[in-house]
């Protein structure tokens, strides 16, 4: 059995990281285009492609987007986080075959008190986290910044399998 477990407010500090790497599919690209909606020809017609600016198929901007999220929901702060904010800066394409590595890393962690919709103080426990995503040539391709509220109590939970996903 494989688990994911997450860090909690306390437990994190200033510099902790987290990392994945991916290398893009075109499974990757269709998966993404079935879910988001999204048939832009640069990313799934290559004759289209060929002729754009980067002069062959690119992965969606968001793809990488994804990339960050996972790392967050399931390592840096892992399970019990939740999105506040995520700025991206889209780089230099992803192309097919490219081998990204995906890095969170803590840059700030704070206590935001205020109060809910019934006048009752509440503390957030914040964490703000430099994120980038790297080539296989080192080459930055997407940077940008995140602030998720930490979760403060420890979860620990069976991997879920997800189901295989057959394309035509």
């Amino acid at each position: 059995m494989t688990y994911i477990t997450n860090k909690t407010f306390d437990e994190i500090n200033i510099n902790d990281t987290a990392n994945l790497t991916h290398t893009l599919t075109q499974r990757d690209i269709e998966l993404f285009a079935i879910m988001s909606g999204d048939v832009n020809p640069a990313h799934v017609d290559p004759e289209y492609a060929k002729n754009d600016m980067f002069h062959q198929i690119v992965a969606h901007g968001m793809w990488g987007g994804a990339l960050i999220s996972t790392l967050l929901g399931t390592q840096l702060p892992g399970p019990g986080t939740i999105y506040l904010n995520q700025t991206l800066n889209f780089l230099h394409p992803i192309v097919l075959g490219d081998t990204v590595v995906v890095t969170v890393r803590v840059t700030k962690k704070y206590i935001l008190s205020e109060a809910n919709r019934k006048g009752k103080l509440i503390e957030k426990r914040i964490i703000e986290l430099d994120c980038a995503c790297v080539n296989q040539a080192n080459q930055m391709v997407i940077s940008g910044q995140a602030k998720v509220l930490a979760p403060t109590e420890k979860i620990s939970r069976e991997r879920v399998i997800l189901p295989e996903i057959m394309l035509k």
